[in-house]
């Protein structure tokens, strides 16, 4: 930790030794020693850098999360929080156009990607017949490598037959709608919800279990006002701020 001053060899001046470690960690911050989704060095190497205790670097640490500076991930460590990604939401809504206005670089990853036969509420929404082929992927979204939604998306095999190869080739869903035909489609129908984090998505948006989700059941449709997409994105309630445009 290059450039931060040890509590050890500095006067307390009145100032308890956890929140003057915290305040230099914030200058450190600050001034880009720790970029946006860095993970901080572990306690045990902070606690010897500043000549304290462990139990002192998770007060200090806390209070850098009450400030907002940080987060803390179960079983991963503390990260440095990234400022909340304004996200609107109106008839053309697009993740990487989004994230890439707000001056983040979009990232998308392929978890999973299956071939599976439509039923019940997913029927619904694409306007299928239960039974009907659909591919479904499991998507992972983030903003400068840090992950933003863990998202599930259903499209028509009819319509986009090619989706899972195309999203693992090109890794955004504008460009696959396009390889199929799809040039230009728009938001039909949005429902936002809340959630907690289960096992699979605190592990995909390094999360600790438990915490919460705004949870985004959408439909897309095409100019003919045929159903395309529908999705469920579940975003790190935290790292977005969700803006409904008219």
């Amino acid at each position: 930790m290059r450039g931060i001053a040890t509590t050890e060899s500095s006067p307390l001046n009145g100032v308890t030794r956890w929140r003057q470690i915290a305040d230099d960690l914030e200058q450190a911050i600050i001034h880009g020693e720790f970029p946006l989704g860095a993970r901080l060095p572990g306690e045990t190497e902070i606690a010897e850098r500043f000549g304290v205790n462990r139990h002192t670097v998770r007060r200090a640490l806390a209070e850098l999360a009450e400030r907002g500076l940080v987060r803390p991930e179960r079983g991963s460590g503390t990260y440095v929080e990234s400022k909340r990604l304004p996200y609107p939401i109106g008839a053309r809504t697009r993740f990487s156009e989004i994230v890439g206005k707000a001056g983040r670089q979009p990232g998308g990853r392929l978890i999973s990607g299956a071939i599976e036969t439509v039923v019940g509420e997913v029927a619904n929404r694409l306007a299928l017949l239960p039974g009907a082929p659909v591919a479904r992927l499991e998507l992972l979204r983030s903003a400068d490598r840090v992950p933003l939604c863990s998202s599930t998306i259903w499209m028509p095999v009819e319509r986009v037959p090619d989706a899972i190869r195309q999203y693992r080739k090109i890794q955004s869903i504008t460009p696959v709608l396009e390889a199929a035909g799809i040039h230009d489609y728009r938001r039909h129908s949005t429902h936002v919800s809340a959630a907690i984090a289960d096992a699979v998505d605190a592990r995909r948006l390094r999360l600790a279990p438990g915490r919460p989700l705004l949870v985004i059941d959408a439909v897309d449709v095409a100019l003919d006002g045929v159903p395309i997409l529908t999705s469920r994105a579940r975003f790190a309630a935290d790292r977005v701020e969700l803006i409904v445009e008219r």
